[in-house]
């Protein structure tokens, strides 16, 4: 089986190109069985995946990673755990230093850990003009020791500038980019390379539906059946609709057959290929897809292939904008479908 690639973050800190995504686990995706996920998470260590995100809003996964840590205490030194600080909407007005602390105190507790690897910061509204003081409240408990490295989410390059322009010290800029949505490619990922900021990219699947069961299927309707299908089918719409998606589906599906792998692998292979991406973040309930990962990093894609994808991509009419910029529309259909109050849940 071909080994996971590895990529150097920083100095002495090193993260496997797959990450285990962690919002799969937190609910509406059918029912987590723990016992199972805990053994699942040690599976995937022994694979190669040692890099596990999270988030401090993403219910019972923190624990979950904490546990797993406490069951398999071989393994545990050899994971990497990213988890995000999100403030719920509600808090954005008041939220404080102490605020700050008692929520990284809390996922520190819940990982079971002296000292968070990389922390990634989420603003929901930046018309609560207080990120950068927030965010500066993170950088003094990184100086503390509580936090190894800072990194921000779904942030658009006006507003990270904002943070680095006051001495936060931005390592990775986790954010949604896949065949189907390029929006990094509108200036971030230049903006991101010339700061020395890496990408940590999640969405590269759409939620499931680089997937052969979609191919020449009919165009799906709400309500579906999980929350990833919710949020990925809007940015299909954005691409250019399921007729465009269709036809991609179908360049992804001859490219995987000349290789002999499936269409989700050629996806993720594509990302991975990309400039500046340092890792793709996969979502998993289980490890039912873990040979398949394994395989993305034998695959290798050639003039042909790329060639055959990029004469659809260049029929796409959309997404428009900066990263995240259509999320932040709570009025809009990607934004009604955000749930903005989780964290103190």
């Amino acid at each position: 089986m071909t080994a996971i690639q590895r990529t150097d973050l920083w100095p002495d800190y090193s993260i496997s190109r797959l990450i285990k995504g962690g919002w799969h686990l937190a609910g509406g995706h059918g029912e987590v069985d723990q016992t199972q996920a805990i053994d699942d998470m040690a599976q995937f260590v022994e694979a190669g995946i040692t890099t596990f995100d999270c988030a401090d809003h993403y219910t019972g996964v923190e624990e979950l990673i904490g546990d797993f840590r406490a069951a398999y205490p071989d393994l545990a030194p050899r994971i990497q755990i990213h988890t995000k600080f999100v403030p719920d909407l509600g808090a954005l007005d008041t939220c404080d230093g102490a605020y700050v602390e008692r929520i990284i105190d809390r996922s520190l507790k819940r990982l079971r850990a002296e000292r968070l690897d990389l922390v990634q910061f989420h603003w929901w509204d930046f018309a609560v003009a207080r990120h950068v003081e927030i965010a500066l409240h993170l950088e003094g408990l990184r100086q503390r020791g509580k936090i190894d490295r800072i990194g921000v989410t779904n942030y658009d390059m006006a507003h990270l500038g904002q943070l680095l322009d006051a001495g936060v010290p931005v390592a990775v800029h986790q954010l949604q980019y896949s065949l189907i949505d390029d929006r990094p490619e509108h200036g971030m990922v230049a903006f991101c390379k010339d700061h020395g900021i890496a990408l940590l990219c999640y969405g590269t699947l759409a939620g499931g539906f680089f997937a052969p069961r979609w191919l020449g299927a009919a165009e799906p309707q709400t309500p579906f059946t999980n929350r990833s299908l919710t949020k990925y089918k809007l940015i299909i719409d954005e691409f250019g609709g399921w007729d465009l998606f269709q036809q991609l589906l179908s360049a992804l599906d001859t490219v995987a057959k000349r290789h002999g792998v499936s269409i989700g692998q050629v996806a993720v292979r594509w990302l991975l290929d990309r400039p500046w991406a340092a890792a793709a973040i996969v979502g998993a309930t289980s490890t039912r897809h873990l040979a398949a990962n394994q395989a993305i990093f034998g695959l290798a894609l050639d003039q042909e292939d790329r060639d055959r994808i990029e004469d659809v991509l260049a029929l796409r009419e959309g997404p428009p904008g900066d990263c995240y910029g259509l999320e932040r529309d709570r009025e809009g259909p990607h934004g009604r479908i955000m749930r903005y109050n989780l964290n103190e849940r």
